[in-house]
């Protein structure tokens, strides 16, 4: 096995000449900006943060800005990259950061760690990117880089197995360079040693991978027996009043699309006029269905059936603060939920 210090002098030296070093939050290293960068490629390709990263950072260049904006602003330039307690959390984490931190990150990982939505791998690239701090991260990257070097037998997500990579992960950071490095690792296991087809006669890494020389990368790192997501339903509501206007309603903080302001849901039953009707006190006038619209979550697959309601709107009574009317261009402003953003960009 190649000595530790070889390894990241191997990654280095590959980082140098093929490393990615002109992403947006590369530029102007600072703890701010790499951790908005590093909360947003959480479960989201780089391709797709890039616009929204430009967007986010226009609008909060810095913590205070982040901290003194609403959540729902906050929730609508995060609205489309799904995960959306990432962006409840990074609004919490700047208000915490303004009123107990004088603004300053805190310079330890721990420190870091006790910031709303922040772990240990991302408090670590967060401090060795923008301060050179030698500290390990274990990301989805990461860990596949590790995993098929040393062909670990066992599935990751074990908790003795995390711990034993996250050992090994510790002993190959250098002192000098650590925020090279971490950007080097993170890269070499998105751009080289990715889950299908691995690039694997190009990697610094190979002539000492164990996985390569027992002829199954792939196989690595092993993965858990997954279970079949189950189908779920909802009838989603599109109520428009005589103006044309929507009605959205706030969905609770927590739970699935929490804080985004989405499309009033109604079990599926027969009975949905009158569900309608004695809920918002609503005189429903014409009634369509809308083409069935697929959103798969990590967990589920949810079936969304959108139907039209025109209603007479002039006796509802509702929570000005839960529910409001907006033009169709309005609510596209708004965090929405993706699938509801489709459904009313699709709709006549």
């Amino acid at each position: 096995m190649i000595p530790t210090e070889k390894f990241s002098e191997r990654v280095l030296s590959w980082f140098d000449e093929h490393g990615r070093k002109d992403l947006p939050w590369q530029q102007d290293k600072t703890p701010y900006r790499v951790w908005i960068s590093e909360i947003m490629l959480q479960q989201t390709q780089v391709a797709t943060v890039i616009p929204y990263y430009a967007r986010f950072m226009s609008s909060f260049s810095s913590v205070e800005a982040l901290a003194n904006a609403s959540e729902d602003d906050v929730l609508s330039h995060w609205s489309g990259l799904g995960y959306y307690a990432r962006a409840r959390n990074l609004h919490k984490a700047a208000k915490k950061l303004v009123s107990e931190f004088d603004s300053e990150f805190p310079l330890t990982v721990e420190g870091v760690c006790e910031l709303p939505g922040i772990g240990r791998s991302t408090a670590a690239a967060i401090l060795s990117i923008s301060r050179g701090v030698p500290a390990a991260i274990l990301d989805g990257n990461v860990k596949r880089v590790l995993a098929r070097f040393h062909a670990v037998p066992t599935w990751p997500g074990e908790k003795k197995t995390e711990n034993r990579m996250w050992e090994v992960a510790e002993s190959y950071v250098p002192e000098k360079r650590a925020g090279d490095y971490t950007q080097a690792m993170m890269d070499l296991g998105a751009t080289l040693c990715t889950r299908s087809k691995p690039q694997c006669l190009l990697c610094p890494l190979s002539h000492d991978c164990l996985a390569i020389k027992q002829g199954n990368p792939t196989d690595f790192p092993i993965k858990k027996v997954k279970k079949a997501k189950p189908t779920k339903s909802t009838v989603m509501l599109i109520l428009v009043n005589e103006s044309g206007e929507l009605l959205l309603e706030k969905r609770p903080s927590v739970g699935i699309w929490g804080g985004l302001w989405s499309l009033p849901e109604s079990a599926e039953s027969e009975s949905l006029i009158l569900d309608v009707e004695q809920r918002f006190q609503f005189q429903s006038i014409a009634e369509k269905t809308l083409a069935v619209f697929r959103h798969t979550f990590s967990h589920y697959h949810l079936m969304i059936h959108p139907v039209r309601l025109v209603v007479a709107s002039q006796h509802m009574v509702y929570d000005g603060n839960k529910y409001q009317w907006c033009t169709k261009e309005q609510s596209l402003n708004l965090g929405l939920p993706a699938p509801v953003r489709q459904i009313l960009i699709e709709m006549e």
